[in-house]
């Protein structure tokens, strides 16, 4: 009777033993296969390099441009950061369209309607006068009423290669476009 009390004693154990065991290494494996992805993002990351049309500093386009930036680096757990560049930094902003599609920066972050020169049809995908649409319903027309159609018609007749879309919609100028400077009220 001795004999089986002990061994039962000993196969509890031996199954309280086992299931720690088994617990701890469970947790161990879920740490495992969870953390890769954090540490070891940053020093894998895949960077792209965007140049912008717009200054550093204290300019709120650049500024739209570096929270795009952010944005993408968080969604991304870090494993694709995007390296921002201020006008100029690489090529010059009429020239941002051409580096993409070539290949000499991965990204642009401009006006559509800066290749105004080029196709007149660009001016549509830019910001007007403060008559028309709004910011809002321009994104909407690009969504939903054919927008896109027509711009990635008309970025193939300029020749451009590459994959536009619209982020962070610029507000209507309100205060019109003029041929002279207006210095006066009369």
């Amino acid at each position: 009777m001795i004999k089986e009390k002990k061994s039962l004693k000993n196969e509890t154990s031996s199954r309280r033993k086992f299931f720690k065991t088994a617990a701890k290494a469970g947790a161990v494996a879920a740490a495992t296969v969870a953390m890769p992805n954090i540490a070891s993002a940053g020093s894998h990351a895949k960077v792209l390099k965007m140049q912008a049309a717009w200054p550093s500093g204290a300019n709120i386009f650049f500024e739209m441009a570096a929270d795009y930036c952010k944005m993408v680096d968080d969604m991304s757990g870090g494993s694709l950061k995007i390296d921002l560049q201020p006008v100029g930094a690489v090529v010059k902003t009429s020239e941002i369209g051409q580096a993409v599609s070539s290949g000499v920066v991965d990204m642009g972050h401009w006006v559509t309607a800066y290749w105004y020169g080029k196709n007149a049809a660009a001016s549509l995908f830019g910001t007007g006068p403060s008559y028309g649409m709004s910011s809002q319903e321009v994104m909407g027309w690009m969504e939903y009423g054919g927008g896109r159609a027509l711009y990635e018609e008309t970025l193939a007749k300029v020749g451009y290669d590459y994959v536009g879309f619209f982020h962070m919609p610029m507000p209507a100028q309100p205060f019109g476009w003029f041929k002279k400077n207006v210095t006066k009220v009369s």
